[in-house]
């Protein structure tokens, strides 16, 4: 992990609901990466790439809980696989909500 860069270097609407005083980047490292991947901008990626790797972020988002479809794309195609093999993938849920249809 790359200790020069801080959780004041990502954009500040990536945390809105999160005390930044008591936030480890080591410890939150999986929220951190589905907020990056979700909400970030490109500069937030490249800060992630530096701060953790690629391997550990792949490592990391394929057992997300849940990504966009958008952001399991971005991420599928990043690293080249499928996207079947995402944890978010085979646990999606069965019943759509009517308002993300």
């Amino acid at each position: 992990m790359n200790s020069e860069i801080s959780i004041n270097d990502f954009s500040p609407h990536l945390f809105w609901d999160v005390d930044l005083s008591a936030f480890d980047l080591d410890t939150y490292k999986e929220f951190m990466v589905g907020r990056v991947v979700e909400y970030g901008t490109l500069k937030d990626w490249e800060l992630l790439k530096r701060l953790y790797g690629k391997e550990k972020i792949k490592d990391i988002s394929l057992n997300l809980r849940s990504l966009d479809p958008l952001a399991l794309s971005f991420l599928a195609t990043i690293f080249e696989i499928n996207k079947t093999e995402f944890r978010c993938y085979k646990y999606r849920q069965s019943v759509q909500n009517y308002w993300n249809s």
